[in-house]
């Protein structure tokens, strides 16, 4: 059976090459201000859903929260695992499927890490893991990149040179797709990797919610809080309820 392309591609060590220079300081700074806007309380225990490395992890229980982390790539929780400690744990673990039921009193899914599924049931598992995670009146956070703004923005061809690698990028937008091709030659062979990203607007996480026992709270446009402007916002940030 054919690997979903995620499931490669994020566990190659190109993947963290091409990445690596990210600025995710935009990314932690609206871990503090959401976790302030929420008031969470200290002794809240938070999952970050597909934690990559760590990074908001580790940025979470800093500010005193029980965390933990899971990823589906084994070498981001091997690096992520490094900074383990009493209250603050990572496990390899594919979104779609339970992890644990009434123990989470918030689940952080942020920086578009959503969106990589052929299947609307494999989105709709995804909430439902989600649900089923909360505590009673938990909190899901949901951080995903905004359709519109991105089919107004998109750029369709980029050269990264990172480490002496050369990455040709390229991206077209394919039956509500985003999909990036991504070339490199390294050591004398020739690389070809792939992501995709689904556009969805705001009504199609409104009706998994629904379907999920989820309400959604709050509709934000960017990590500063701003109202959600479809236009305009850069973000989809909800947050939503367990009922």
């Amino acid at each position: 059976m054919q690997k979903e392309w995620f499931s490669s591609w994020f566990d190659t060590p190109y993947y963290h090459i091409l990445y690596k220079n990210r600025d995710y300081s935009e990314a932690s700074l609206f871990m503090d201000t959401i976790s302030d806007f929420l008031k969470l309380k200290s002794n809240d225990v938070c999952w970050d859903l597909c934690c990559g490395k760590g990074r908001h992890s580790i940025h979470l229980n800093k500010k005193g929260f029980s965390v933990i982390g899971t990823d589906l790539s084994e070498q981001s929780i091997i690096e992520a695992n490094k900074s383990a400690n009493n209250t603050l744990e990572f496990y390899t673990h594919d979104m779609r499927k339970l992890f644990r039921t009434n123990y989470f009193d918030v689940v952080f899914n942020v920086f578009t890490s959503f969106g990589y599924f052929e299947k609307r049931e494999d989105d709709l598992n995804v909430f439902n893991a989600v649900q089923k995670s909360l505590k009673p009146n938990g909190l899901f956070v949901f951080d995903y990149l905004n359709s519109e703004f991105v089919k107004n923005q998109l750029i369709e061809s980029d050269l990264k040179s990172i480490d002496g690698i050369d990455f040709s990028i390229s991206k077209k937008i394919v039956n509500n797709t985003v999909i990036k091709h991504i070339d490199f030659s390294n050591q004398g062979h020739e690389f070809h990797y792939e992501e995709r990203v689904k556009l969805f607007d705001k009504s199609y996480f409104d009706n998994l919610a629904k379907e999920c026992g989820l309400t959604i709270l709050h509709t934000f446009g960017n990590y500063e809080l701003q109202e959600f402007n479809a236009p305009t916002s850069p973000r989809l940030i909800l947050v939503l309820q367990k009922k």
